[in-house]
């Protein structure tokens, strides 16, 4: 007996132990199922149905700002955008959720039995067999702000821009965007104030030299000299050397070119063209004789006679006798003297002279008619360059004999009727004579230069001549 008591009793405690077991799994099911955010999980209808957060969330939105309630979620946007643009000519109808009249076991301890609805919920299968095991969110719930139910029943976005029906003003452009739309400025303008203005992009060196800020924009250009690249921004150096500004050189700088001469000539004022310097005029000293200017440079020329040395300057005498350029026959001799030459004769004496040497003539003292007239006449000749300074040492003459007792006396004889010369006795034996006064060339001069031999021991007096012939040359410099 005591048995079988234990034995109902233990297969009493299994049975209430099942019943346990059934109670606890219901209640962890009917816990176990979850919704995404925005959504709650509604045993009763056994669906995820949407939170309210404008109604549970103290002060969802702050400050100027209207809460409205979306299907998982909720915006905030400012009232009187929310009264104009988005406010609905109607307030639509929710469906409220519809239950079974059963009624149904307490919800702090679950569902003893599964709970199966009259209707399939929305979005199960067609077919047979049941539903889905996940929670299913009810087709019937509106679309969210901006958008708007299509004729396929989905939710399709409101083009508020197409539609005019944005609050962007005249300045500020509009652009669509999913359930909504923004107010931008276009390119080259910012916002301020609500309002769209130029950005002034010359203030921030978008340009590398000049910028000139336009509505929307900005316009870089380059000083003279350069040339904006291919970005629009920068610039880049011009070769004005590759046109060949200059008439000479050229030289190539930074934003400009600068023109060069060659020697002997001089950059005019415009800046490009060169004119010819004329060196001539810089001193009269440049030139011996006289000065040509040339393109570029100057030669110097001499007078007829004399050539240019070889500093190119000054001008030398031109020796025609030795270079054999002159007129004179094989019977004459050819004397040069500066700038020019002569043919002189063949030496002839007169009488009662006879020819002592080819340059010498002599009287002798045993005729008679020679007593009164000079012993020997010697022939000279020399050159004298007019504008010689003075006074001048010119010529000098001696005696080549000499006798015990005598003693010799030098003058001039004829010739210096202008008195441009005069002698000057050096010793017993020699004279000089002296240029005292300037000549001016061209023009020959004659001088008769004695010298008188006085030997009082014998009471003997005689005399030579020297005839000097003096070719003054015109001064040409």
């Amino acid at each position: 007996m005591l048995f079988v008591l234990r034995g109902l009793s233990w297969s009493t405690n299994k049975r209430m132990l099942s019943i346990l077991i059934c109670i606890i799994c219901c209640i962890h099911s009917g816990k176990s199922q979850s919704c995404t955010d925005g959504f709650t999980y509604d045993r009763r209808a056994r669906q995820c149905i949407d939170v309210d957060e404008c109604r549970t969330l103290p002060d969802p939105c702050r400050g100027d700002m209207q809460c409205v309630n979306q299907n998982g979620g909720y915006l905030c946007i400012p009232r009187g955008l929310y009264s104009q643009s988005y406010a609905r000519s109607s307030p639509r109808s929710y469906p409220e959720a519809s239950y079974p009249e059963e009624s149904y076991p307490d919800r702090s301890v679950g569902y003893p039995e599964p709970f199966i609805p009259n209707s399939p919920p929305v979005g199960a299968g067609t077919g047979p067999g049941p539903g889905p095991s996940y929670p299913i969110v009810s087709r019937s719930t509106p679309c969210l702000l901006g958008y708007t139910l299509g004729v396929d029943g989905t939710c399709v976005d409101v083009d508020e821009c197409e539609t005019e029906s944005h609050q962007c003003n005249p300045t500020q452009v509009c652009i669509n965007t999913a359930g909504g739309y923004t107010c931008s400025c276009t390119e080259g303008y910012w916002l301020v104030g609500g309002q769209c203005q130029d950005i002034d992009e010359c203030r921030y060196g978008y340009c590398q030299q000049l910028c000139a800020n336009i509505p929307g924009s900005y316009s870089c250009s380059c000083s003279p000299g350069f040339l904006l690249n291919t970005d629009s921004r920068t610039c880049q150096d011009v070769d004005e050397c590759e046109t060949t500004p200059c008439s000479h050189g050229c030289l190539n700088t930074y934003g400009t070119f600068m023109c060069t001469c060659d020697e002997g000539f001089e950059l005019a004022s415009d800046g490009t063209t060169c004119n010819d310097l004329d060196e001539c005029s810089f001193s009269d000293f440049l030139c011996q004789h006289m000065c040509v200017n040339t393109p570029g440079s100057f030669s110097c020329v001499c007078p007829p006679g004399y050539y240019v040395y070889e500093d190119g300057r000054s001008c030398e005498d031109l020796n025609e006798c030795e270079s054999g350029n002159n007129t004179c026959t094989t019977a004459q001799v050819c004397f040069n003297f500066q700038g020019g030459y002569t043919c002189l004769d063949p030496l002839r004496c007169e009488q009662p002279y006879i020819e002592l040497s080819d340059n010498q003539c002599m009287c002798s003292a045993e005729i008679p008619a020679c007593r009164e007239k000079p012993f020997t006449i010697l022939y000279r000749h020399m050159d004298l360059s007019s504008g010689r300074s003075v006074p001048a040492d010119i010529f000098q003459m001696q005696a080549t004999t000499r006798y015990p007792g005598a003693f010799y006396i030098f003058q001039i004889k004829s010739g210096n009727e202008g008195r441009e010369f005069y002698m000057r006795q050096t010793s017993n034996i020699s004279a000089t004579l002296v240029l005292s006064r300037p000549i001016k060339g061209p023009k020959t001069i004659v001088l008769d230069l004695e010298m008188v031999t006085v030997n009082n021991v014998i009471n003997f007096r005689g005399s030579s001549i020297i005839r000097l012939t003096i070719f003054v040359s015109e001064h040409p410099f």
